[in-house]
């Protein structure tokens, strides 16, 4: 399922209109029909409202560090560069180890580990 998918099955077992979600997460009317139609994702930015409103996240946490680091980003709507600030790291570098170009060594990944872990 799609995150339009889990919006559309929340907001019609709500008994809500379009207009209701979409005042609610901050949006115009025709994005939620684009999002319920799979026509486009959410922004990152408006991924905590939309948790939000669902009441649980539409993405179940993974199991590896990396990815697990992205699902913190996701989760919390942080752009590359914000996420960087909140753990003092390089965007860029974050960046590359997201997207797969470059892969961190052993201490960063434990840095990562302990950095999410503090976050539970």
């Amino acid at each position: 399922m799609t995150t339009g998918d889990h919006l559309r099955k929340a907001r019609l077992d709500a008994g809500l209109c379009q207009k209701n979600v979409a005042e609610l997460i901050g949006v115009s009317i025709c994005t939620i029909t684009n999002w319920e139609l799979n026509r486009g994702e959410p922004e990152i930015r408006f991924i905590p409202a939309i948790i939000k409103f669902l009441g649980y996240n539409p993405r179940p946490e993974p199991e590896g560090t990396l990815e697990r680091l992205e699902w913190y980003r996701w989760t919390n709507g942080l752009s590359i560069e914000r996420l960087g600030i909140v753990m003092k790291r390089d965007p860029e570098q974050l960046s590359d180890w997201l997207s797969g170009r470059h892969k961190p060594f052993r201490k960063s990944l434990d840095k990562i580990a302990t950095f999410l872990n503090s976050k539970e």
